[in-house]
């Protein structure tokens, strides 16, 4: 039987929950960009552009016959990704990464129980 990650030491891998960007294995989730104080980073924009490429096309890691590809997706995905933050707009307030990190933490405390 294979060896499988907990969810905790996969998220520990990757990073906090809610965190700047992602780094190592393949994360879980696309986090949402939109409407947050400061706003997302070009860092940001381009890791979850990788994540979306990652997922769609089942590797995280390309082939070296498919890294030109993947790679070009990165970055079209990342331009198009910035320019739809550019251009969306709302009346709602802009979110804060350290309040909804903390949201996030006490939602999986109650889902997943109090880490020991």
């Amino acid at each position: 039987m294979a060896h499988r990650r907990t969810r905790r030491a996969t998220r520990k891998a990757v990073g906090t929950v809610g965190g700047d960007a992602y780094a190592g294995d393949m994360c879980r989730n696309i986090r949402q960009l939109h409407n947050f104080e400061p706003p997302a980073t070009s860092d940001e924009v381009r890791a979850a552009a990788l994540q979306y490429v990652r997922k769609v096309s089942g590797a995280s890691k390309p082939s070296q016959a498919n890294q030109a590809a993947f790679d070009d997706a990165v970055e079209q995905i990342a331009h198009i990704t910035a320019h739809l933050l550019e251009h969306l707009t709302t009346s709602a307030p802009p979110k804060s990464r350290e309040v909804e990190r903390e949201k996030a933490m006490a939602r999986n405390a109650v889902r997943f129980g109090t880490p020991a």
